[in-house]
């Protein structure tokens, strides 16, 4: 059977057309729907949609059907537990990205040698859209082995800043900037909404998005005042930042709305204390800001918006 005409076939059948060497074991589940908030454009935020998966796992070769012992294969619930704890770690906007994720679960488990992902919407169009992606461990045998991904370099806790509009728009915020930059720890700068109200908006959901935007106008207006402050907005750009000590100022929008669960306290102290949190970061300093009740146990400090400029140790 040549390429083109397994393109289209179940994930079982590309799995016996591409076998090589010895012949492995193989275990699956198919047409396992969910319905989840998944996708990147706009229309897919707020709303849930089906999602099929199919998922072939082959498995290197046992005796548990000769002893009938179920503590030697490799159980079904390995790959709806890998779906389902990736549905509920975070919010995903790729197809691509959540089967590479499902993949990677699956494969965690020292018998497996290779898996097949195939990911359908099934809400978007009038048929079905999709990928499918096939992945070896590192150590199999059979094809040609894949290198293991490096260690994970790792980051400094950073120092979580949230200014408040008086600081942003005051004389001292020069200073603020100078002290924070001066600071052993990398800092992420958080801000408030710009002070204009908001428009009267039909929904919660809208009124987050809305709040959110403010916020990023926010971070773009420090930018332009201090050619240190950088706007990031996602947690690869964090990630990047707190390693090589950039003076980052966030803007909420993409991480909060991927977030899972999404964080329900959006009001600028209490969204620094969960960045703070979600950054594994040494502590947050409010500027002008009243802590919230949850401070979500992270260390906070608290100073008026007209103390000097001083983060302290």
């Amino acid at each position: 059977m040549d390429e083109t005409a397994i393109a289209f076939e179940a994930p079982t059948a590309r799995a016996v057309a591409t076998a090589s060497g010895a012949p492995l074991d193989r275990i699956s589940v198919r047409d396992y729907e969910r319905a989840v908030e998944i996708g990147a454009f706009q229309s897919e935020r707020g709303v849930e949609q089906r999602v099929r998966f199919n998922v072939v796992l082959e498995v290197r070769r046992h005796d548990a059907a000769r002893d009938d012992d179920v503590d030697k294969v490799i159980s079904y619930d390995t790959i709806v537990e890998a779906i389902e704890l990736q549905l509920t770690t975070e919010r995903i906007n790729l197809l691509e990205t959540l089967a590479e994720r499902v993949a990677e679960r699956c494969l965690e488990d020292a018998r497996a040698v290779r898996v097949f992902v195939r990911i359908e919407k099934l809400d978007r169009i009038p048929g079905t859209l999709g990928v499918e992606i096939v992945r070896l461990r590192h150590d199999a045998e059979t094809i040609h082995p894949v290198a293991p991904p490096a260690a994970p370099e790792t980051a400094p806790h950073p120092l979580v800043v949230c200014l408040s509009n008086a600081v942003l728009h005051g004389p001292a915020l020069g200073a603020w900037l100078d002290a924070i930059a001066r600071h052993d720890l990398p800092a992420i700068i958080c801000v408030e909404p710009t002070v204009e109200p908001s428009p009267q908006s039909p929904s919660k959901l809208v009124q987050r998005r809305i709040d959110l935007l403010s916020m990023e106008q926010n971070a773009w207006v420090l930018a332009g005042k201090d050619k240190r402050c950088v706007v990031v907005n996602s947690r690869t750009e964090l990630d990047w930042a707190v390693k090589h000590g950039q003076l980052s100022v966030w803007a909420p929008g993409k991480i909060v709305m991927d977030a899972v669960p999404h964080p329900r306290d959006i009001s600028p102290a209490a969204l620094a204390l969960w960045l703070a949190r979600e950054f594994d970061a040494g502590r947050a300093l409010l500027v002008g800001l009243s802590a919230p009740e949850d401070k979500l146990g992270v260390a906070v400090r608290t100073v008026g918006a007209d103390s000097p400029p001083e983060i302290g140790d």
